[in-house]
């Protein structure tokens, strides 16, 4: 392999979910300016033609698609009406997340089956629909959004941080399972990002200086800085390298 245009996307077509805003968004913007074309999801149909939109402006390629993660039969059907519309899917980013805050005894059963079905089941949903056209072709990426709590927990983040630690183990999973047919599955793990999930910890003056001094770079991190670690492994630079977590967190979990 040479390294002429190792991490070029031209040609290359990837879905995120929860991409109408936030790292989703960010993402997809960045993996556009890589060359790829675009497929945005979201729940609200408003915000992600907005979105869509916003992609448009840059010059980029953008389709947005509506439909519930957390959905079976919404899934295979919106996958397979892309595939036949557009083409195929060659790389999937799982990003739809959601975060309920309650400490374990007090977390009604909803509130944990909320965000184990958006941020855990639904990323198998997705993953199952198009890894079937990936294993066909022989080919594809798949790069699941982790988080530092797929290896950390903090109170009132129980619900989240098994969804994400279960996420961790899907991706290892999906690994051994379809890394033979030329399918690589990896992860990103973020440390505290800015975004509107996190403004109000951000805006609590306590929270937000400990979570500067917990963190060796000193600040949160934007959105934009997790693009590297995305194109690395939507692109061919990234062909042998399977069932790994890429932790994107300006060193927090290498401090103690």
């Amino acid at each position: 392999m040479t390294t002429d245009n190792l991490f070029d996307l031209t040609g290359r077509r990837v879905l995120v979910t929860g991409s109408s805003r936030g790292i989703g968004l960010a993402l997809a913007r960045g993996l556009g300016r890589a060359g790829a074309e675009l497929i945005l999801n979201g729940r609200n149909s408003g915000t992600l033609q907005k979105s869509v939109e916003s992609l448009k402006a840059d010059g980029l390629q953008a389709v947005g698609k509506c439909f519930d993660i957390t959905d079976e039969n919404a899934v295979i059907e919106t996958i397979i009406a892309i595939e036949s519309d557009l083409g195929p899917i060659d790389i999937l980013i799982n990003n739809a997340g959601i975060q309920r805050r309650f400490t374990l005894l007090e977390m009604e059963k909803t509130a944990w089956d909320e965000v184990i079905g958006t941020n855990l089941t639904g990323a198998f949903l997705v993953s199952r629909a198009i890894a079937k056209g990936m294993i066909s072709r022989k080919a594809g990426k798949i790069i699941n959004i982790c988080s530092l709590m797929s290896e950390v927990a903090r109170p009132t983040v129980g619900n989240y941080a098994a969804a994400k630690g279960g996420l961790k183990m899907l991706t290892r999973a999906m690994t051994v399972e379809w890394a033979p047919h030329n399918i690589q599955i990896n992860g990103i793990g973020p440390g505290y990002f800015e975004t509107e999930m996190t403004k109000p910890l951000r805006e609590n003056k306590e929270f937000d200086s400990w979570i500067k001094s917990r963190t060796p770079a000193g600040r949160w991190g934007k959105p934009e800085e997790l693009v590297g670690a995305a194109i690395f492994l939507a692109s061919r630079a990234s062909d042998f390298v399977n069932g790994q977590i890429l932790y994107v967190d300006g060193g927090l979990l290498a401090s103690v």
